[in-house]
């Protein structure tokens, strides 16, 4: 496919705005006297922890087990004393168990973590393996990467491609980007673990054409490996959205609640690719990640390699040359997907790819009142999954559910295209959002005590 035919219909173009980090090379984010490390920082059952308080602990050692399948193993991010396990709201209103350690400045790795031979890497060996290390989604997804490899049931279409995301298309984030750059061997080395994994006979590395470095240098890295194309994608958001991506690469339409795998296809994020390398080939699990830190409320916006417990606060302070101006807006993640945070305290998990820091001369800061909704429709033109947004918001906003979830409420994949289109300024994608949980939860909204609102008596 060219790059216009690589696309799907809907979205919207949002301005990239990744000058100020995209050509800067990764750097190292200070390591933290303390880290507090979520056991629920991936999606099914959080881990569970093995470690106490006063325990000592190594960099790489399991300290929260897989509290089944659909879960992954979490590992010490320094070395030290366990301090306490406490409980702790995450930037998405949820609340995890959170292990704190104490850094003793030592970066003593554990002592179990031993490279594999190629002949080890057996398809089931490095499934079991992916678990183990606890590799997840690392485009912000967090799901365990084990079960997308699992054998398919009988029956079921056998996976056919493996498709690598560096699309990026959230503004401001350039941490895939830099990686495509960076670790271009490992994300390779990466999709052919995937690939042995999978049985598939196809690998894709799909990139955004706003990124014509990351092309040129993927399709030399390629060129020859017979079963391994890079795919041009067309600048657009949210081209890196799986369904979308499968879409655009293959043609291939994913079916409402179905997965990739019905149509053939694994879908995994670059970074993901990295770690998933570095776990099978050297043995080490996933305890950092590169996060962009950018916005014109810090200092010094970067790309930096950054340990997962670490404090949004001491990536700002000890990394990113501390807050310029008045802070005016924290995101947590994306602009589009990410979450507004009240404060710099939240830790960096294996999702988390950015926090964007704006002061007050930024427009981000501004908080813009909703108005009515004049009926333009530009959301429904937006959206890419074909849905009428007003209509699914109207019918959350009189807590009717059943409505909601008629007019596919579950079939929002949360862009924010709706709302970024909005004339009115109405928080489409957030309602959708909370009508989701309260879908989930029967008229209770979950663990977010915001939401626990009774439900109207028809």
């Amino acid at each position: 496919m060219s790059a216009q035919e690589a696309s799907f219909i809907g979205g919207v173009h949002v301005p990239p705005s990744k000058g100020l980090t995209d050509k800067l090379p990764i750097e190292r984010c200070p390591v933290p006297d303390t880290v507090c490390i979520p056991l629920g920082m991936h999606i099914g059952k959080p881990a569970a922890a093995v470690v106490k308080p006063g325990d000592k602990v190594t960099i790489g050692q399991v300290i929260g087990k897989a509290g089944g399948f659909v879960s992954s193993n979490v590992h010490a991010s320094v070395s030290g004393m366990v301090m306490g396990l406490q409980k702790r709201y995450m930037p998405n209103g949820m609340i995890s168990n959170c292990i704190l350690i104490k850094n003793d400045g030592l970066d003593t790795m554990c002592e179990d973590l031993k490279p594999h031979t190629d002949a080890e890497l057996t398809p089931e060996f490095i499934r079991t393996e992916l678990q183990e290390k606890g590799i997840v989604g690392m485009g912000g997804a967090t799901f365990p990467t084990h079960v997308k490899y699992a054998p398919p049931k009988e029956g079921a279409r056998p996976i056919d491609t493996v498709i690598l995301n560096g699309i990026e298309c959230e503004p401001y984030v350039t941490c895939d980007h830099r990686t495509l750059l960076e670790s271009a061997d490992d994300i390779i080395q990466g999709l052919k673990y995937f690939l042995r994994a999978s049985n598939a006979p196809k690998g894709i590395i799909a990139i955004e054409d706003n990124k014509p470095d990351a092309i040129a240098l993927m399709q030399k890295k390629v060129a020859n490996e017979p079963n391994i194309e890079v795919q041009v994608c067309a600048e657009k958001y949210p081209q890196g959205s799986e369904k979308h991506l499968i879409y655009a690469c293959t043609g291939r339409t994913v079916p409402d609640r179905g997965l990739p795998g019905d149509v053939g296809a694994i879908v995994d994020n670059v970074g993901t690719a990295v770690a998933a390398c570095r776990a099978l080939r050297d043995g080490i699990p996933l305890y950092e990640r590169v996060v962009t830190c950018s916005g014109n409320g810090v200092n010094k916006p970067g790309n930096y390699i950054t340990r997962i417990g670490t404090s949004y606060k001491d990536i700002v302070e000890k990394a990113a040359g501390g807050v310029k101006g008045d802070l005016g807006k924290i995101v947590s993640g994306g602009m589009m997907m990410g979450f507004a945070v009240n404060s710099l305290d939240y830790p960096v998990i294996k999702g988390t790819g950015a926090v964007l820091v704006f002061n007050h001369e930024s427009e981000f800061s501004d908080y813009v009142e909703p108005h009515n909704c004049v009926h333009c429709a530009r959301c429904v033109d937006a959206c890419p999954m074909h849905l009428e947004p007003t209509v699914i918001v109207t019918a959350i906003k009189k807590q009717d559910w059943d409505a909601a979830e008629a007019n596919y409420c579950h079939a929002c994949i949360e862009c924010g295209s709706c709302a970024f289109q909005c004339p009115a300024h109405i928080p489409l994608v957030q309602y959708i959002r909370m009508g989701k949980l309260f879908i989930r939860g029967k008229g209770n909204g979950g663990h977010n005590p915001y939401y626990q609102v009774p439900q109207v008596k028809k």
